[in-house]
């Protein structure tokens, strides 16, 4: 089968495939695996019940299955949630929006497959432009989503040592200039795979230097506020007309609805709606009608802060007392700060091998992480950091985490034999 070039590049090995296919291994499988790779949120009981709630409302309801399984929603998204969502915006981060600032996406994942390639890559004039990642590492989801080859450039972080054991990336403010060539620039806050949270100054600072630029931020929020909440830190949100902030139901625990949002000036919302109507016609409902009461309600609201965000800080903290336990006095390791996210990020600075190999050996004890190389691209130098760093998701169960974080202690022990 001979393929385009599109085609090759689509299903060459990537971090997202294999991943996803690890993700999928794991969870089919016979065997018990202990998975701390992917980034399936946990299965919070107090948040699946409202979701059974809310399904079992729809089916009492004459004719609301029929109208969310059996029709059409218009490119731009559901109405009825669309327009509950600008009222939830307005009224709780005093953002300026209507219902034209916002479509829907199916997931996050086509949020940016659509962004990145109407940004950059050729344009109509003959030049290229290119996406700016100001802080490396980034989502492993970001890194093979453009039709064309070289469409990323990225800076280096720089390393705020907080202790022995723990670590802050920044923004390195000086290496951010934008250059003719760049087309946007993009951030995830809460960072994926790091945990790390822009502060307020380093985002109002890449926010003036795009606006200078005349090109658009784009802030990744799957994790933050207002929902699902899962930050740690106090963070303002940051919204104006150029800025595209992209959410998502997945982490409030509705990933397989793939409903991703992007809240944006309205000729962004307009030409993402036209994308929509090219590549998928329309998309899933199921995520949006579920939702929709909840924002009117504030409910969402109190979801996240009461009961989300909690989960997920108690299970950092856990999993962050287990890696000190595990790994003792004799593993030169350090934490990424958990200020958000699912994730914990590990340095392991003076491993002989790589993580790559590390995630090799733990696969075969049935172990899933993810190597930092997949998380940095773009940058114009190998930095050997990218082969000392692996992402751990905490979400799972809390034997399966202790039991995985003692497994790769053992394996990092063993790899310094």
């Amino acid at each position: 089968m001979e393929l385009s070039r599109f085609g090759e590049k689509f299903t060459s090995e990537s971090g997202i495939l294999a991943l996803m296919d690890d993700l999928g291994r794991a969870l089919a499988g016979a065997d018990k695996k202990y998975m701390l790779g992917g980034g399936n949120p946990a299965h919070i009981p107090a948040v699946n019940a409202i979701w059974r709630r809310q399904m079992q409302q729809i089916l009492d309801a004459p004719g609301a299955l029929e109208r969310m399984l059996a029709n059409y929603d218009p490119p731009q998204g559901n109405a009825a949630f669309i327009e509950a969502l600008a009222r939830l915006l307005q009224r709780q981060l005093g953002w300026q929006i209507g219902p034209e600032n916002i479509a829907i996406t199916n997931g996050s994942q086509m949020s940016f497959f659509l962004l990145f390639n109407m940004f950059a890559g050729p344009m109509p004039d003959g030049s290229r432009r290119k996406i700016l990642f100001p802080l490396m590492p980034e989502y492993i989801g970001y890194a093979d989503q453009t039709i064309e080859a070289d469409m990323f450039t990225a800076r280096r972080p720089l390393i705020e040592e907080i202790d022995s054991h723990s670590f802050k990336y920044h923004v390195d403010v000086a290496a951010t200039e934008i250059e003719s060539d760049i087309g946007a620039l993009c951030v995830s806050r809460p960072t994926n795979p790091t945990g790390n949270v822009l502060t307020d100054d380093e985002l109002a600072h890449l926010d003036r230097i795009a606006q200078q630029a005349g090109v658009p931020l784009i802030v990744d929020n799957a994790y933050g506020v207002p929902f699902p909440g899962m930050i740690f830190e106090e963070a303002t949100p940051l919204w104006n007309e150029n800025t595209i902030v992209a959410m998502s139901l997945s982490k409030i625990g509705l990933p397989a609805t793939r409903s991703g949002i992007l809240v944006a000036a309205p000729q962004v919302i307009s030409a993402v709606s036209a994308c929509n109507a090219v590549v998928s016609l329309a998309n899933g409902s199921i995520g949006q009608t579920l939702v929709a009461p909840l924002l009117d309600s504030d409910e969402i609201m109190h979801l996240a802060r009461e009961i989300i965000r909690p989960f997920y800080q108690q299970k950092s903290q856990q999993a962050q007392r287990w890696i000190g336990e595990e790994f003792g006095s004799d593993i030169d390791y350090s934490v990424h700060r958990s200020e958000g996210s699912l994730f914990l990020w590990l340095w392991l600075r003076d491993l002989p091998i790589s993580t790559m190999e590390l995630y090799q050996r733990l696969k075969k004890r049935n172990t899933i992480v993810v190597p930092g190389r997949y998380f940095f691209f773009g940058l114009a130098q190998p930095w050997e950091h990218q082969d000392q760093c692996i992402r751990l998701n905490y979400a799972m169960d809390d034997a399966d985490v202790r039991r995985g974080i003692a497994l790769i202690a053992e394996e990092v022990r063993s790899a310094r034999v």
